[in-house]
């Protein structure tokens, strides 16, 4: 593991009041392209898990734990593409590349709220499912509401400590006169590079927790659905295994997106490469955009909330 810090003369140092972030603003010609086709994707994500939020809240046969965490998971995506892709937006269509020390101190913050809250969620729906798989009678009583709410409490309060820690550190460091982040938005890691002042406790902090909220949660959905495949495997039935493995087709398939994406890029070895921002991009907008496709697809009970909430809405109208 290696820990990069800076140390350099207090004369290099000053204060300074913004960044500039490069990202996909380099190539002037293809601007109104990317304009068209990010604001496309932020508004179908938003729609799309608005939509499942309106779903679960107004179709009574919803109110499961399992559909109450999916539409925090929408509320959390929601929120997540939200802290990028706005000010990603402006910039391009204004030809600006800049953002103030106190936004992109923000955005770092909320990036890394709603971040833990997608691999947290994620988690608990995994531990849903097994619960639901592998002790069906147990089911009504394990996940009630209580334990429910709490898993979600303890997911936001774990999440908002240490972005909370983390954006602290980081008001603490000075810059220096290079202020340009090659990122489409404040990434934490390109950010430390460009400080003058000492890293080491933010580097520290950052490689435990990446650690600990990539192998943690994890490995418990690694465990989850290893039991599950185990109880599948022992219904005799063809068809009452496959209607056993729909009921979590839809979560392994966000998972398998979420940290493939994910990995793509914390495993990038250069991060603000094209290859770098393209893994970002998968992992910021077009994971949170897919997702209510993914659970709404092969799920009858969201496509019938779904065509009622749209009755109301055209009735409304």
């Amino acid at each position: 593991m290696k820990f990069i810090v800076n140390n350099m003369e207090p004369r290099n140092q000053t204060s300074v009041s913004e960044f500039l972030l490069l990202g996909f603003s380099q190539d002037s010609e293809h601007q109104p392209i990317l304009f068209g086709l990010f604001l496309s994707m932020y508004l179908v994500t938003v729609l799309g898990n608005l939509l499942i939020i309106l779903a679960v809240s107004s179709d009574s046969h919803l109110h499961t734990p399992m559909y109450f965490f999916l539409s925090n998971l929408s509320f959390a995506d929601i929120c997540f593409t939200s802290t990028t892709v706005p000010k990603m937006l402006v910039n391009i269509q204004t030809q600006s590349k800049s953002i103030t020390y106190a936004g992109c101190i923000a955005q770092m913050y909320f990036f890394m709220v709603f971040g833990g809250m997608d691999t947290f969620l994620l988690t608990v729906m995994a531990y849903d499912r097994f619960v639901a798989i592998c002790h069906p009678l147990h089911y009504t009583v394990i996940m009630n509401p209580w334990l429910c709410g709490l898993l979600v409490l303890v997911s936001w309060f774990i999440s908002l400590s240490y972005s909370l820690i983390q954006s602290l550190l980081m008001l603490r460091l000075s810059f220096c006169t290079n202020w340009i982040i090659p990122h489409f938005y404040c990434e934490l890691a390109q950010a430390l590079m460009l400080a003058c002042s000492d890293t080491l406790a933010n580097h520290i902090l950052l490689y435990i927790v990446t650690s600990f909220l990539g192998i943690v949660p994890f490995s418990w959905i690694l465990f989850s659905y290893s039991r599950i495949a185990s109880s599948i495997l022992r219904i005799p039935s063809a068809n009452g295994k496959y209607k056993t493995f729909s009921t979590c087709a839809s979560h392994l398939s966000v998972v398998s997106l979420f940290y493939g994406t994910g990995l793509g890029v914390y495993l990038s070895s250069d991060a603000s490469s094209w290859r770098g921002m393209i893994a970002s991009f998968m992992y910021t907008m077009v994971t949170p955009m897919l997702n209510p496709f993914i659970y709404s697809l092969r799920n009858r009970d969201i496509k019938r909330a779904l065509q009622k909430v749209l009755r109301i809405t055209l009735y409304v109208q």
